[in-house]
């Protein structure tokens, strides 16, 4: 006896991630609600943090790599005067001090964190260490070294400041890779105190924003029998950052079978070392790697 492994769901949901769920969590539900064979996210959110999840369902799968890779937005509060182990609001707290940065400190360090920058991730983190998770060998009380990395910090301003609160609230933009955990702890030290993240929001994630969003309450309200592909936005959604090529016919067919296609027909030179989109009558076709000699399929799509 067959067992049914799902249906054909293809395209994206822009889950506004809910407080205290992890983003797989969101991924098992929706796949569940939509009865989905296959679906996965784009550029993970911890438990406490709220906002844009991309989740991809079908052959939207394949192009979670060039969302992860994308820009990321966030809107964060620091909490002053303390520090935990996780950096925010679900850590133990460790350490304590008096020190309240004013408004004019806080902006007059902020130019200091633009641009490519280092940080060293926190140790409670999803980053892989000899094969285990740096917060797995945290909780088991073994001592991680968290290896810096670079990271470009684009904007970073104050939206609010709440002195009686002892908070301050901030919209950054940055590249992948971002600890946002690790920014607000790294401005609190530059200001000669502690911090913590009181609250992390993500406004937006590659192409995808709050206007995308729907609520994962929602969703588990549908009345059965609803239509819901009605939520789902199309593969196509996401190719406003990327180059998109329109090729034949008879090459869209070359490409699904997975040959390459010369570059001398199309106009694509100065796009050589890059990825690209095929579509053929605004169909996706495949995901492109343009080289000087050929035009080479990278993931096909089966739509």
């Amino acid at each position: 006896m067959k067992h049914n492994k799902g249906q054909d769901v293809n395209g994206w949901l822009i889950v506004d991630k809910p407080k205290g769920m992890g983003s797989t969590d969101v991924v098992r539900k929706t796949k569940k609600i939509f009865q989905a064979k296959k679906n996965g996210h784009a550029g993970t959110l911890d438990p406490f943090a709220t906002g844009v999840l991309p989740v991809a369902f079908g052959e939207a799968t394949k192009l979670l790599p060039f969302i992860t890779d994308g820009n990321k937005e966030y809107e964060f509060v620091v909490q002053w005067g303390a520090t935990t182990d996780t950096d925010d609001e679900d850590g133990n707290l460790v350490n304590e001090c008096n020190k309240i940065p004013s408004l004019d400190e806080i902006k007059n360090i902020l130019p200091s964190f633009l641009g490519k920058i280092i940080q060293v991730p926190p140790v409670y983190s999803a980053i892989k260490i000899n094969g285990d998770r740096a917060y797995d060998l945290a909780r088991k009380g073994v001592e991680v070294v968290m290896p810096p990395r670079e990271v470009e910090i684009f904007s970073l301003e104050i939206l609010e400041d709440f002195p009686f609160q002892k908070q301050t609230k901030f919209k950054v933009r940055c590249s992948k890779g971002t600890y946002v955990r690790t920014l607000g702890r790294d401005i609190a030290l530059k200001l000669g105190t502690l911090g913590f993240l009181k609250d992390l929001r993500r406004t937006k994630c590659g192409n995808f924003d709050l206007s995308h969003k729907i609520l994962l309450e929602n969703l588990e309200n549908i009345v059965y029998g609803e239509d819901l592909n009605k939520f789902l936005l199309p593969l196509e959604t996401f190719l406003c950052d990327i180059t998109v090529i329109a090729v034949s016919e008879v090459d869209a067919a070359k490409l699904k079978l997975g040959q390459g296609l010369s570059p001398k027909n199309y106009d694509v030179s100065q796009y050589v070392g890059s990825c690209a989109v095929a579509t053929c009558f605004n169909k996706l076709v495949a995901i492109v790697r343009i080289e000087e000699s050929k035009i080479a399929p990278v993931r096909v799509f089966n739509l």
